[in-house]
């Protein structure tokens, strides 16, 4: 015995039990007596414990419709006892009174009689009430959207699944809507976070007031809302959509800082006759929302089979799985188009244009790729690979000058700058000879971002170039603040000056105002040498086109047993 226990005497189980809040029962099968701890009574909240003196008087107060009783812990245990018993634990409704329930958790261990069935039982209750509640709100953190109460992304396409599911066994038809807040952006801007966020609870109040009992409504995302309309033909899809949009368009909705207009667009799909896997009705669903937002904000479209785009989706993903393989495989390569002197002719510098090699070992050239590359996320990529080469090129030939194509895609991505800032102090020398060249039409969508890509270009001791120079509107006074090294004018409008008075003016007028800016000027797409001189009269610098050569994959700065550099 130990000091303490001398002293103060060890507690006994009724103490225990006392102490930590269980109440202890031993219950008798064959006699369905039931035996309590002294403290039972106090446990479970009731007046008087002999009203629960058996098993079946307990199991009147019981409500396993949220879990498990005791009894069918025990008898569908579908487990042996081989001597030492065996364990169960249980969570169920108590009744205290009327109205008046307490969750307890049932913690035991039952014991077989010589025929193997359960003779006796005996364990601990607790009440567990606090628990249940925690549980509870884990439960909604975890279903519920949060700012809305509604569904959430996860708990709104197990929704859509298992009413798909349920839809096609019974051969019925169901719909799903994908709703957006229009210029939720805006809204932001002007009146801030908060005022937006209840905007975004108040529209989802208002979609809940006007969806029949039977359907569900969830938050996809920040704008986005997902309802499933179970037992819906195409028909009530058009109808529902127009009596949400109604809802929430035709009444002002009133915030702290004012009363704000807002409206939904809605695209919709039924189900299976368009979409038999949850993918797809969430894909085509999103199909025609962007088709509805491209007629007009605040407007419905259902989806219906398309051949075009069907079609250039599966170009697409064709075309990505080359692009990748390309990649993986080291099948992009560069091809060479010199950029020349207008008067000596000579070769100033090489566009170094990317060529992919299919596996068969056929070109897919850049006008086939890029575009599925944008499309797709991975012409970041491509241009990172484009540029290794470039790099590489450089540093095996000192007197080589290149320019090199940059997506705006990349030019906004950190991990390009990463790289190319890597690239050229890994190669001294390389990136006073290398010109990067944006088009015209990246550099004026945001004027600013442009004149950041520029200053940073010049910062790792690159010039630039403006490619496709007059398909544009930059300005003059645009033009002066980019800062740019050379202009490059837009092929489209010199491959016909000697046909086009219009177009002749055009291009003398961009030679002229580049020489005025002192910038550096070069005429794309020269067919003939009667261009080339008007374009030399002018003053135009560089010349580039079919009449000065047209891109290869030689590289003739190499002396003729040079061999290509390995990259």
């Amino acid at each position: 015995m130990t000091h303490f226990e001398q002293a103060a005497g060890a507690p006994d189980a009724a103490e225990i039990l006392q102490s930590i809040g269980d109440a202890a029962y031993e219950w008798r099968l064959d006699t369905d007596v039931l035996t309590w701890s002294g403290n039972a009574a106090a446990v479970l909240g009731v007046a008087d414990i002999g009203d629960l003196s058996n098993g079946a008087s307990f199991g009147r107060r019981t409500d396993a419709s949220g879990g498990q009783s005791r009894v069918d812990a025990i008898q569908q245990s579908g487990q042996r006892d081989t001597g030492g018993g065996v364990p169960y634990q249980v969570q169920y409704a108590f009744k205290r009174g009327i109205e008046e329930r307490t969750w307890v958790e049932d913690t035991g261990r039952w014991f077989a009689g010589a025929d193997g069935k359960p003779l006796r039982a005996h364990g601990t209750l607790r009440v567990i009430d606090a628990r249940r509640a925690r549980e509870h709100v884990l439960m909604q953190l975890a279903k519920f959207d949060q700012l809305t109460g509604e569904l959430n992304r996860a708990s709104l396409v197990d929704v859509l699944s298992s009413t798909l599911d349920s839809t096609i066994r019974l051969r019925g038809s169901c719909g799903f809507l994908l709703v957006t807040i229009d210029h939720l952006g805006r809204l932001n801007e002007s009146y801030g976070f908060d005022v937006t966020e209840n905007v975004i609870a108040e529209v989802a109040r208002r979609l809940r007031a006007r969806l029949r009992g039977k359907d569900f409504l969830g938050r996809l995302a920040g704008n986005k809302f997902g309802i499933v309309l179970t037992s819906c033909t195409p028909d009530e899809l058009s109808v529902a959509a127009e009596r949400l949009m109604t809802g929430v368009r035709d009444t002002p909705i009133v915030t702290e800082a004012g009363s704000a207009a807002v409206t939904v667009t809605i695209g919709g799909v039924t189900a299976p006759r368009y979409a038999r896997t949850v993918p797809e009705i969430l894909s085509r669903a999103q199909d025609a929302l962007t088709g509805a937002r491209a007629k007009r904000h605040g407007s419905f479209a259902a989806y219906h089979p398309n051949v075009e785009r069907d079609t250039l989706r599966k170009e697409s993903l064709r075309a990505t799985d080359e692009i990748v393989a390309a990649l993986n495989d080291r099948r992009i390569a560069l091809a060479y188009e010199p950029v020349v002197d207008s008067k000596s002719r000579q070769v100033s510098f090489y566009e170094c244009l990317m060529r992919v090699y299919r596996a068969d070992g056929t070109i897919a050239h850049a006008n086939e790729i890029i575009p599925v590359a944008e499309r797709v996320g991975l012409v970041r990529m491509l241009d990172y690979r484009v540029l290794e080469l470039v790099v590489a090129e450089l540093a095996a030939a000192p007197a080589l000058q290149a320019s090199v194509n940059v997506s705006p895609a990349s030019a906004v991505d950190p991990d390009w700058w990463t790289g190319l800032g890597g690239l050229l102090r890994a190669n001294s020398g390389a990136a006073e000879r290398l010109i990067i060249e944006i088009t015209e039409t990246a550099a004026i969508q945001d004027l600013d971002d442009a004149r950041g890509f520029v200053s940073r270009v010049k910062d790792l001791g690159c010039r630039i170039a403006i490619d496709d120079f007059g398909a544009g509107n930059t300005s003059f006074r645009n033009l002066r603040k980019l800062g740019v090294d050379i202009i490059k004018i837009d092929g489209a409008f010199v491959q016909n000056i000697m046909k086009s008075a219009d177009d002749r003016a055009f291009v003398q007028t961009l030679i002229d105002l580049s020489r005025r800016l002192g910038l550096r000027a070069v005429a794309e797409w020269v067919q003939d040498e009667a261009a080339a001189e008007l374009l030399r009269g002018w003053g135009c610098d560089f010349l580039q086109g079919a009449l000065t050569g047209l891109a290869s994959t030689e590289r003739p700065w190499l002396p003729a047993s040079g061999k290509a550099v390995a990259v």
